[in-house]
């Protein structure tokens, strides 16, 4: 079973920066398509952008033109570059794959961004 870890988190005014990394185990993390979740307080959880295999990538509307998703299968991590953070990007992210079933959900990335 791959096991996942999310680093990189923490306290940042808006229209900061933060890179998120996600380190996973296994041999088999890099054909997964997989993605960078988050969930606010109260909320439930949300995918905000995937990256298959290949490095095709997608976007929520709600973090278009601002978060970048990027993979480095030589080192099983991935990526996320997080520009002009908004209070609303305030959330604990997470990476796994898109697939159904998850993977293990890791314990996460806390990321605040204060006005």
């Amino acid at each position: 079973q791959v096991q996942l870890v999310e680093s990189g988190g923490g306290l940042v005014q808006a229209g900061g920066s933060l890179r998120l990394s996600c380190a996973g185990s296994g041999s088999t993390f890099s054909i997964r398509t997989m993605g960078w979740f988050r969930q606010a307080p109260g909320k439930q959880r949300e995918l905000v952008t995937t990256i298959t295999r290949d490095g095709i990538t997608d976007y929520a509307d709600s973090v278009k033109g601002r978060f970048t998703i990027s993979r480095d299968n030589a080192k099983n991590t991935i990526y996320l570059q997080m520009n002009s953070l908004k209070p609303e990007d305030t959330a604990v992210y997470y990476c796994n794959q898109v697939a159904s079933p998850r993977l293990n959900w890791g314990q996460g990335t806390q990321v605040t961004v204060s006005s």
